[in-house]
């Protein structure tokens, strides 16, 4: 009887430590205070951003964390913990839920992990305060246009100030 639940323990276990290491990054939140619709508000919202969102026992988590070598996590995993975590993107669970926890005004960020290193509360609001993929790439493309753009106006210039002159002379020409 003890073997078998502890067998289901273990594959609990070797479950998390798979989807973790799967996982872009991991963020811990205190769930307390949150009634069931914002609960499910909460989940709606992270499972159409494709991120996964799970209520686990805190052993699970340490066990799980201690195997891929997270180091002590144990700090963040006081108190009713949950975990959001995306296999796509390491930065939209920690917006997703810090935006959610601003409006709500309940619920806390404990802290998390991001590419295998534990960070705290203040990294993962750092980290939702990052600007999307999509800003990211647009400003990139901005910076690369700029010079040809520059390049463009200069070339303009010229040949507006050519037609002027031209004009010019055929103004004088017709006086």
């Amino acid at each position: 009887m003890k073997d078998e639940k502890l067998r289901e323990k273990e594959a609990i276990v070797e479950d998390l430590q798979g989807k973790f290491e799967s996982a872009q990054s991991l963020i811990f939140i205190d769930y307390r205070g949150l009634t069931v619709a914002e609960a499910t508000e909460l989940r709606n919202t992270l499972r159409a951003a494709h991120v996964q969102y799970k209520v686990i026992k805190n052993t699970f988590i340490k066990r799980a964390a201690e195997k891929l070598g997270y180091g002590d996590v144990s700090a963040m995993l006081e108190g009713p913990t949950a975990v959001a975590y995306s296999t796509e993107d390491p930065v939209s669970p920690a917006k997703l839920l810090d935006t959610f926890i601003r409006t709500a005004k309940k619920a806390e960020i404990k802290g998390g992990v991001l590419d295998g290193k534990k960070i705290d509360a203040a990294a993962v609001k750092n980290l939702a305060e990052l600007p999307s993929k999509e800003q990211l790439l647009a400003k990139m493309m901005g910076s690369l246009n700029a010079p040809i753009t520059g390049l463009v106006m200069v070339l303009s210039g010229v040949m507006r100030n050519f037609v002027r002159v031209l004009d010019g002379i055929r103004e004088q020409k017709s006086a």
